[in-house]
């Protein structure tokens, strides 16, 4: 019974040793978990006269536990580098097919555009729409459109901030009249195909208003100094003017302000509509709103002090990044960004019950239940670290002096093999 109880410490011992041999294998691996060997007692029940008498016959591995706390993060500064700061485990469809779980966000772009991992695994998302909300429940492939560039975006909306000078004269009054130049700035636009078409804007001081006083039932119309806008150094008439919905061209488009220099008409509530005519002939001209709600009068220099539009030509993809909430980010040559997917996180009652694989990962079984799916700082789950890695959890120390101990404790059980030949020995040589 003695060389089976010894028999039973060398194996494990040995397993033990393994064990170790493998956390320490794994100290540098990105997202990799230390594992530790849980030992059982072994023991035998014989009944001798209606007593049952425990005896020790040695000793049994009971469970290989995996330790799955936080690991240190480590910066990288790769763009598709991505750590896990909490609780949760990235979804992965290996090349098999099967489902599978890691803590390693070392990802990779392969040429068909799939975000994938080191084993050229899957790794899997939300595809998300134009407003950044996800398209579907069930996650899937993420798929970055490397080939085709963005499409380019008409302009639809110009934004204009400025001042206009309340000391300027009149223009057809000053000697000589002002130019049409003295206050103007320009912006360039896009039609639909992305061509760029410059607009001009040009300021010209008229004629102020006087106040009318209120006949009846009708309101009074109260004093305002007045510009006319013109987009031409030539033409006479300016702006298509639409305070409504349906275009309808105007002769001018006036800009009123009150005696405190802020702007009377157009109101915020109906911005104006511009058409600016495109040289392609298969392009429509463009029809965008010009937010001026901003443009104020008064005595101080003529100064721009924003004037955007939100139109762009096409572009090809420059680079790839994810933020902290797993969102997916295409950068494009043109200035854009698009907001593509956003990365999906699963965790799981018992941990302990997932099946390690090769290439750093995990398996569902039974006994760890099937996977809670979440978003990255919902919950349980914990937030990502975009430019990191989650290093291994393995205590490089802890497990060397282990490794002496679990090494002390098989020369141990050798060593009582040793004394259990050397007492049958004796035996034997009795006489």
């Amino acid at each position: 019974m003695g060389f089976q109880t010894g028999l039973a410490g060398l194996n494990a011992a040995t397993k033990n040793l393994d064990i170790i041999g493998n956390n320490i294998a794994n100290a540098n691996t990105v997202g990799a978990k230390s594992s530790r060997a849980e030992f059982a007692a072994l023991v035998s029940s014989a009944g001798s006269g209606g007593t049952d008498v425990g005896q020790g016959i040695g000793v049994a591995v009971a469970a290989v536990s995996q330790q799955f706390t936080q690991g240190s993060i480590n910066i990288t500064g790769n763009s598709l580098d991505v750590a896990i700061n909490g609780g949760g485990f990235f979804q992965i469809t290996t090349s098999d097919g099967k489902d599978a779980y890691t803590r390693d966000g070392q990802f990779k772009l392969n040429r068909e555009g799939n975000l994938v991992t080191n084993q050229g695994a899957n790794v899997l998302g939300y595809t998300l729409d134009t407003l950044g909300q996800p398209t579907s429940v069930t996650p899937g492939k993420l798929v970055v459109p490397t080939g085709a560039p963005i499409a380019a975006g008409q302009t639809g909306a110009i934004t204009l901030e400025m001042n206009l000078d309340a000391r300027a004269a009149v223009a057809a009054s000053a000697t000589p009249a002002t130019p049409r130049t003295t206050y103007g700035t320009s912006v360039t636009t896009f039609d639909s195909q992305g061509l760029e078409v410059p607009l001009n804007l040009y300021f010209v001081r008229v004629a102020s208003t006087a106040a009318t006083p209120a006949v009846g039932a009708t309101p009074a119309v109260a004093a305002s100094d007045n510009y006319e806008v013109y987009d031409s150094l030539t033409a006479t008439s300016p702006l298509s003017y639409d305070p409504g919905t349906t275009p309808t061209p105007l002769p001018t488009l006036t800009l009123k302000f009150d005696a405190s220099g802020k702007l009377l008409s157009p109101s915020s509530a109906t911005l104006p509509k511009i058409t600016i005519p495109t040289p392609n002939s298969i392009t429509p001209d463009i029809v965008a709103t010009l937010d001026i709600s901003k443009v104020t009068q008064y005595a101080s220099s003529f100064a721009v002090s924003r004037l955007t539009q939100d139109g762009y030509t096409a572009g090809d993809l420059t680079g790839v990044s994810i933020d902290q909430t797993g969102v997916l980010e295409t950068k494009y040559s043109n200035g854009q960004t698009k907001r593509l997917a956003q990365l999906t996180l699963a965790d799981f009652r018992n941990p302990q019950g997932l099946t390690p694989i090769s290439g750093g990962a995990w398996v569902e079984t039974f006994a760890s239940g099937q996977p809670i799916q979440g978003q990255p700082t919902q919950g349980k789950f914990g937030e990502l670290r975009a430019g990191a890695v989650e290093d291994s959890n393995v205590d490089l120390t802890a497990e060397l002096v282990a490794m002496m101990t679990a090494q002390r404790s098989y020369q141990a059980n050798v060593q009582t093999i040793k004394t259990q030949d050397q007492a049958l020995q004796a035996l034997v040589n009795l006489r």
